[in-house]
């Protein structure tokens, strides 16, 4: 059976996301969380290439009614690019702040679905979806690869401190898709035109297992790689460490008192 990732939406849900989407870069900017605000920048213009230049340009998968494909496909990919590499980022910094980060997210994802259903219950529909049949299979690859190096190395490395947390590195990538998978379909955008509730949830499970979680390694392997270099406001350390001693760095922070 084909995944296929739908979204059926009105135009109002684009502004409010876009307004949130402002309203965060500020709050991370106030709170001087720059490195966190340029990777969630970055991982927009990530979405974008992959999504446009991949999904669209290369396998033709993606289509479109109602809306221009290029703008939707720019809000959409800065829009869950922005949030997902934010999340995750404070996810494996295991920032003090991490609840209400998380809960500001989480809720947002809940929310905007609902207030433009309500609010712009008379706007015509937008209605976007790619199949994913045609491509799974390499972002299966690169899933193994990913974890297959990370397990390689905790096999080898004898310093039980120095090896990657794969089981928080799991979970951080299989939680955020979800959480954004799950809230799109309780809110009546993913999926909202396919009847077929085991196609609704094989979008979920798969996407789930497998989009987000792919990049947990090298996000993860770039994570400790800039921070044991750099602070979040962009000035180098006062003791720079390397690599393997950032790991044991962060596999030391205990989420409770972070």
């Amino acid at each position: 059976m084909d995944i296929i990732a739908q979204r059926v939406f009105n135009p109002l849900y684009i502004y409010l996301d876009i307004a949130f989407l402002v309203t965060l870069c500020i709050l991370l900017a106030v709170k001087k969380k720059y490195l966190t605000l340029v990777w969630g920048l970055f991982g927009g213009v990530l979405y974008m290439i992959v999504d446009y230049g991949i999904f669209h340009l290369l396998t033709h998968s993606r289509s479109i009614e109602g809306g221009n494909l290029f703008w939707v496909l720019l809000w959409m990919s800065m829009s869950y690019g922005i949030t997902n590499f934010v999340w995750i980022w404070l996810w494996f910094a295991k920032d003090k702040h991490l609840l209400e980060w998380s809960l500001l997210i989480v809720a947002w994802w809940i929310a905007a679905p609902l207030i433009a259903n309500t609010f712009g219950r008379n706007l015509p529909l937008i209605k976007i979806q790619r199949t994913t049949g045609s491509y799974h299979g390499y972002m299966a690859l690169i899933l193994i690869l990913g974890y297959g190096a990370a397990i390689g190395y905790n096999l080898f490395q004898k310093e039980r401190s120095k090896r990657f947390p794969l089981f928080w590195m799991l979970a951080i990538g299989v939680l955020v898709q979800f959480a954004w998978e799950f809230s799109l379909l309780i809110g009546g955008i993913r999926s909202a035109e396919i009847a077929d509730w085991g196609q609704k949830l094989a979008t979920l499970v798969v996407n789930s297992l497998l989009e987000t979680n792919l990049g947990a390694v090298p996000i993860f392997c770039i994570y400790a790689l800039v921070t044991a270099k750099f602070t979040e406001t962009f000035k180098r350390r006062d003791a720079p460490v390397k690599f393997t001693e950032r790991i044991a760095e962060l596999n030391a922070i205990r989420l409770r008192n972070a």
